[in-house]
């Protein structure tokens, strides 16, 4: 009896040790978990206006891990960005910044906040760059108007008194033949390599960026991936937010995939990209009366050449960027006008959509009439429908995104015009056709950055224009919105004597109607 209780005490102690010792080693397990999170949310609701969140979000991330938050337009993502530097509130939960408990340790006399540390690169980062409200759309070709305008060396090395940039990231990032020009003339992906030197030279613990490569040529897309691997090295927290896989950065290793603002599912950057392959691809072609969306009463006779340049040159004052441009365009062909970033790319439409004063001292014919010969630019741009990044950049009008769309009837940056009942029923209709109606109420400068390149799409068909001029259209659209938009190009070319330009850097996303190209190197 005395053997069998011993036993049975011997057992009961055994047992709790077993118990101890596993509870220690779970708390130390969590313990170290938690020291090597970077930053986690727990059970968040955010404090957002207009806008009801149902399900909290959960979320923890590693210190080194390398996160992508994927989802359509309008999901959430940029949303969730703007949660994490704290640009919005909670009703519920909490946001975690674990790595600046050893930063306050090392500074016990600051308060330390995690905006300071965590920056947030997107589209409109730019305007961080310099000052950008007293420039407008068109300036940068207007010379006597640019002497204002910053150079680049100076905001990159300055007198070296604040976070120079270093030359490891100048030439990471191949922007040394930048230095010596004027802020104002660089190209929209000029400007994003700009940006990204700026904000690595504050020294930052975390970067999120906001589809990483819009407006980027294919070099410059390999450069900034070696560039992210370089970062995670020397322990730069990195997040980017995409709307496709096939904007996923080479290093990522985890996805957040988000859906109507909540985290729907989390995967490996493999699976996700698995997931994307098998995706159906819908090549359906879409049919559109293009006979309801309005034309001039007065409209031009119709010309034979669209567009003729003879021995251009592409310049910035005295800066010669190419020489001897010859490009005929005839009436109702299709072209795609391909080139790196800095190529000249922008500035040869800017002579063609008559936003360049340049191109009066230039050997130019559009809609066959030589410029300079007494037409008016708005002649010219009431046959063209036209959408670029540049114009995204400078379209700072906070109006519905409805007034947007039938802007393009007359095209201006903002509606100062009272619309026909025709033409507002024409915006309707457009946003009907790219499925997002929804946005027709909203301000523009409230909506995604992706959302807003859509928009702006809608405004440059509007019109139905005879020709149609698309510089980098789909960037920051998620694959179905890709689609969609690609098969309204095709269909809107499948017009008799309509005339398309469709600028890109990615060759998968030149519509199956262009048939001629022109390639500046």
């Amino acid at each position: 009896m005395v053997f069998v209780l011993l036993c049975l005490f011997e057992a009961d102690v055994l047992f709790k040790t077993v118990v101890i010792t596993i509870n220690l080693w779970h708390l130390c397990t969590l313990k170290k978990i938690r020291m090597n999170l970077f930053f986690s949310i727990e059970n968040a609701l955010p404090r957002v206006p207009g806008v009801t969140f149902s399900t909290p979000f959960n979320w923890q991330v590693q210190n080194g891990e390398i996160w992508a938050v994927a989802g359509s337009n309008g999901s959430g993502k940029s949303l969730l960005a703007e949660l994490i530097i704290g640009q919005y509130g909670l009703n519920q939960g909490e946001i975690i910044y674990h790595f600046l408990d050893e930063l306050q340790r090392n500074n016990p006399e600051k308060t330390l906040h995690a905006w300071e540390f965590i920056k947030l690169v997107s589209f409109n980062s730019t305007y961080s760059i310099v000052d950008f409200r007293p420039m407008y759309y068109q300036q940068r070709f207007n010379s006597t108007e640019a002497n204002e305008s910053p150079f680049v060396r100076d905001l990159l090395i300055g007198d070296g008194s604040s976070n120079p940039v270093t030359e490891e990231i100048i030439k990471t990032l191949n922007i040394a033949k930048l230095l010596d020009r004027k802020l104002i003339q660089l190209s929209s992906g000029e400007l994003r390599k700009l940006l990204i030197a700026k904000i690595m030279a504050s020294n930052p613990q975390m970067l999120i960026f906001d589809n990483p490569f819009i407006g980027l040529d294919v070099a410059s897309r390999h450069q900034l991936n070696e560039l992210f691997v370089q970062m995670n090295r020397q322990g730069i927290q990195l997040l980017f937010l995409v709307p496709a896989a096939v904007d996923l950065p080479d290093c990522t290793e985890k996805v957040l995939v988000m859906n109507q603002c909540r985290m729907a599912s989390f995967a490996t950057a493999q699976e996700y990209r698995k997931m994307h392959q098998r995706e159906n691809i819908r090549n359906s072609e879409i049919h559109i009366d293009w006979a309801t969306f309005q034309t001039p009463e007065d409209y031009p006779e119709v010309c034979r050449e669209v567009v003729k340049m003879e021995n251009i040159e592409i310049s910035y004052g005295k800066q010669i960027i190419r020489q001897d441009v010859n490009w005929i365009i005839q009436k109702g062909e299709k072209w795609a006008l391909l080139g790196p970033n800095g190529s000249g790319k922008s500035t040869l439409l800017s002579y063609i959509f008559a936003d360049n004063p340049q191109s009066y001292a230039k050997k130019l014919t559009l809609f066959d009439r030589r410029r300079g010969t007494g037409e008016s630019i708005w002649e010219i741009k009431t046959r063209i429908g036209f959408t670029s990044s540049e114009m995204h950049l400078y379209y700072r009008e906070n109006v519905p995104c409805l007034s947007v769309v039938a802007s393009g009837f007359f095209d201006s940056v903002g509606l100062f015009r009272k619309c026909s009942d025709k033409q507002e029923q024409a915006a309707v209709r457009m946003l009907e056709i790219l499925e997002c109606t929804h946005l027709k109420d909203k301000p523009f400068l409230k909506i995604s950055s992706g959302e807003q390149r859509l928009v702006l799409f809608a405004r440059s068909l509007v019109k139905n224009p005879e020709l149609l001029i698309l510089d980098e259209p789909f960037h920051g659209l998620d694959t179905s919105k890709k689609r969609l938009c690609r098969r309204v190009v095709e269909s809107y070319c499948a017009q008799p004597d309509k005339s398309l330009i469709y600028v890109t850097h990615r060759r998968e996303e030149i519509p199956t109607c262009i048939d001629h190209y022109m390639e500046l190197d």
